[in-house]
């Protein structure tokens, strides 16, 4: 294989911004292990002084992923992420408004393989967010078992993550001044398998638990089409059925988490590497969907919604698709 090198004359603000992503990959593949590692050097090391206030941390502190989080707005200003912004570049793009006197549930589609959209927009303040969107306040949720993690958790709420348990999204969505806003990526850990470029299936049909959850609390919900997330990767292909894929959704059913095995190009070259392609993200936040609280919602009440939201999403999704370079006959397919 013929490798493609970086030019050497390469500006030092593309050198940067590609440094900003790198610390952004390390942070979402091994953060958590080395902070893990960190906090079993403590133990081995007998630093008991260290390790018994931590522990005492985390046990007062256990519950607060799943009760807002702690974000920091110093942390989310870092230069870093406007570096990270630019690298791709990451834009969002609003069509409507959102009262800030109502809470809204933003579905983010698609999964992508490392979400970078979904970070970009809702976990940094440099894509305008807070401009557009004056009063809301975006709350991204992941799996839970991140804030399991010594030290990691806590860079993790810095930036606006929170669990993505039922009590997290309902702590959320009950604030009863409005301008909450959580945003779950609906297709899950399981869609970032189907993360090949110009792929463009979307695993929903059987996710409706944000639907009930949106009735419940009364919660406005919002269709997020991100275009460009599904490109930024090449992944060793895994159709259904075959062996890898396989092996694959054994693993995410064990592990709750997916383990896609992809490629890009690197960081003094482009040939191979696991650094996103720079290629533009654009998330379209759609119209809300205006919902009465209904707390005991009946079967037909969250399928007849489903369906609703369905055909946002799509209308969404077709209306913005000619403009991001997918063709006119292109569609979403649901799974």
């Amino acid at each position: 294989m013929k490798i493609e090198f970086a030019p050497l004359n390469i500006p030092l603000s593309r050198r940067l911004q590609t440094a900003a992503v790198f610390q952004w990959v390390f942070s979402f593949l091994l953060l958590a292990q080395c902070c893990a590692g960190i906090f079993l050097m403590l133990i081995l090391g007998r630093n008991w002084v260290v390790v018994a206030l931590y522990v005492g941390w985390l046990y007062l502190d256990w519950d607060t992923p799943q009760s807002g989080g702690r974000r920091s707005e110093w942390v989310r200003n870092w230069t870093v992420w406007r570096l990270f912004r630019d690298y791709f570049p990451i834009h969002i793009i609003k069509t409507a408004d959102l009262d800030p006197k109502y809470n809204y549930l933003l579905g983010f589609h698609p999964h992508g393989v490392l979400v970078a959209g979904a970070f970009g927009n809702f976990c940094t303040n440099y894509t305008g967010f807070k401009e557009l969107f004056p009063g809301l306040k975006p709350y991204l949720h992941i799996l839970p078992f991140w804030f399991r993690c010594p030290f990691f958790r806590e860079y993790a709420m810095a930036v606006g993550l929170v669990s993505a348990s039922k009590k997290s999204v309902t702590y959320v969505l009950d604030n009863e001044k409005g301008g909450n806003a959580a945003v779950i990526v609906i297709g899950g850990a399981e869609e970032a398998l189907d993360a090949h470029p110009g792929n463009l299936s979307l695993n929903i049909l059987k996710r409706k638990g944000f639907i009930k959850v949106a009735l419940k609390r009364g919660a406005h919900l919002v269709p997020v089409f991100s275009f460009g997330e599904n490109e930024l990767f090449q992944q060793v292909p895994n159709p259904k059925g075959s062996l890898l894929r396989t092996v694959q959704e054994k693993l995410q059913k064990i592990m709750g988490f997916s383990m896609p095995l992809f490629h890009a190009r690197g960081i003094f070259q482009y040939s191979f590497g696991l650094m996103p392609y720079r290629k533009p993200i654009n998330t379209v936040v759609g119209k809300p969907i205006v919902i009465a609280k209904n707390e005991n919602p009946t079967v037909e009440e969250i399928e007849e919604l489903h369906k609703k939201y369905l055909e946002e999403l799509q209308a969404l999704f077709d209306e913005h698709k000619g403009k991001f370079g997918i063709p006119e006959h292109h569609t979403l397919i649901f799974t």
